[in-house]
Order: structure tokens, then C-alpha cells, then sequence
């Protein structure tokens, strides 16, 4: 339920990345986040991911339309 409605809230709410970067600070399109992460789990509105420099595992958010990938928040050892 938590998912759902945090899927909700970011896709009535699409910004563009500019506004996305002053809300979460970096932002990736999905072409850049190919390039710095590995995906390794997929549950919208959240991905997990694997730093391709350093295998640090996490999480991004992400927008539907337009497709911007958001807020990386790494996992706790």
C-alpha cells in the first residue's frame, strides 16, 4: 500500500529534471543510470541498484513521464 501510494504521489506530481534536482539533488534519465548502475530489482516506483564503481547496493525512485530515475538512498551495511 505504502508503494502504491508513493507511486501515485510522484507520477501526479511529474516535474522536470531541473525541479527534480532542487527537490532530490541528482537526477538520471535512463540512459545515465544504465551507465552508473546496475539494476538489479524493479518495483515502481522504486528500483535496486548496484553502484557499477564501487558494488555499493541501494535504492532510486523514479517518474513514470518523463522517465527520471531520483533520491539514491544506499543500503546499510
Amino acid at each position: 500500500m505504502i508503494r502504491r501510494k508513493r507511486l501515485a504521489e510522484l507520477n501526479q506530481a511529474a516535474a522536470a529534471r531541473e525541479v527534480l534536482e532542487k527537490r532530490h539533488g541528482k537526477v538520471w534519465d535512463s540512459a545515465q543510470v544504465r551507465v552508473e548502475f546496475e539494476i538489479i530489482g524493479f518495483m515502481a516506483p522504486y528500483v535496486v541498484v548496484k553502484v557499477r564503481a564501487t558494488g555499493e547496493k541501494g535504492s532510486l525512485e523514479f517518474q513514470h513521464d518523463p522517465r527520471f530515475y531520483f533520491n539514491y538512498i544506499a543500503d546499510k551495511p
